[in-house]
């Protein structure tokens, strides 16, 4: 690919750190009043166990609280971010910043999920993916620690591992109750029917989405806000019919947003491959087992903007190419958000644009639906 996602972090000053804070502060507020005014509208207490807004909360106080003890001991054990000298010149700044965050942002938030939900079987399906997901990125992440280079496990070993694990999760599901699925829920209470076709569709969107969120770590607080926005909202797509993954995207939802407490620019720590893997892989999870992948699709924009843009670069690269075997870049870099980035953009520019997006998403989502 023309340029791999990579996260950011310029020099840190006071108007910009004030401006990242600025940006967690009012998505905070807007997610927890985002979840409560569903709590309350679905007759629940926004506290008790089924609600949405108690493994919101529970989980972002948690993973808050631990990244102060996390954070230092990944700088113990020289977890440093090693950057790509062809990316950004301005990210050249923040190599050694510890990265791998996603080991104490993925646990909390699966641990929550599956206490609250009493440990139900989708939740355990849609924790264990998730998991898988997140050991598939810490792998890559440790390989490039060890190595000291931004070349972790090999492409194809990645994905084989991606495919394999996104493969035993369809069997699962349709070796139980989930077999009968052959449609997709789309707006307006219409429904797309695939028969056997679904879970091929199914299997292509757990790759795909873990490696368009994968892409869309590369700024600070990117990933992790968008992510939150994204989990948050299919909660409450799902929520009426299937409350225990509700829960579960509730809960992945906090512990993103309480990883933003550290990951907000300029950035202490990075999630790394660890968690924007596990990321898309819980999205995918459960927008399968509640045939929401429409849905997923809508909430996915800012992701799927993302790897569309490098996509076309790469291809316009290779389609253009002249007797010297050099092509034209149709972005001044891929993904999106680094040639927003090269265009003038700040960092903190993009990502509190991208967050307005994907609220946006939501609504339109929630609306269709």
């Amino acid at each position: 690919m023309e340029s791999q996602a990579v996260d950011a972090k310029i020099s840190p000053g006071r108007s910009v750190s004030v401006t990242g804070r600025a940006l967690l502060l009012t998505l905070s507020i807007l997610l927890v009043c985002l979840m409560a005014a569903l709590d309350v509208t679905s007759g629940r207490s926004p506290w008790h166990a089924t609600s949405l807004t108690l493994p919101l909360a529970l989980s972002a106080a948690a993973v808050a609280a631990l990244g102060y003890a996390a954070v230092p001991q990944l700088r113990i054990w020289k977890a440093g971010q090693v950057i790509r000298e062809d990316g950004p010149q301005a990210h050249l700044k923040k190599a050694g910043t510890p990265t791998m965050g996603g080991i104490f942002v993925v646990p909390v938030g699966v641990a929550i999920a599956l206490l609250l939900s009493g440990f139900h079987p989708a939740v355990l399906a849609v924790s264990a993916l998730t998991l898988a997901y997140g050991v598939i990125g810490w792998l890559d992440d440790w390989q490039i620690l060890r190595r000291k280079s931004n070349k972790g496990i090999s492409p194809r070993m990645k994905l084989a591992l991606q495919i394999g694990f996104g493969g035993l999760f369809c069997i699962w599901a349709f070796g139980n109750q989930f077999a009968g699925m052959t449609t997709v829920l789309l707006p307006l209470g219409l429904a797309l029917p695939l028969g056997g076709l679904f879970w091929l569709v199914a299997w292509f969107v757990l790759v795909a989405e873990s490696n368009a969120t994968n892409l869309t770590d590369g700024l600070d607080g990117l990933a992790g806000g968008t992510g939150a926005i994204a989990l948050l909202g299919l909660g409450s797509l799902v929520a009426p019919a299937h409350p225990e993954l509700a829960i579960f995207c509730a809960a992945m939802g906090g512990s993103y947003l309480g990883f933003l407490v550290h990951n907000h620019n300029p950035a202490r720590v990075f999630m790394g491959d660890t968690g924007s893997l596990a990321l898309g892989g819980a999205l995918a999870a459960v927008a399968i087992l509640s045939q929401s992948l429409f849905g997923l699709l809508i909430l996915s924009g800012i992701f799927l903007a993302e790897t569309l843009s490098v996509i076309a670069q790469v291809g316009y690269y290779k389609a253009t190419k002249d007797e010297n075997g050099i092509g034209k870049r149709l972005f001044k870099m891929a993904p999106l958000h680094h040639h927003l980035e090269l265009t003038g953009w700040s960092e903190t520019q993009v990502v509190g644009r991208f967050y307005l997006i994907g609220l946006l998403l939501v609504l339109v989502c929630l609306a269709a639906f």
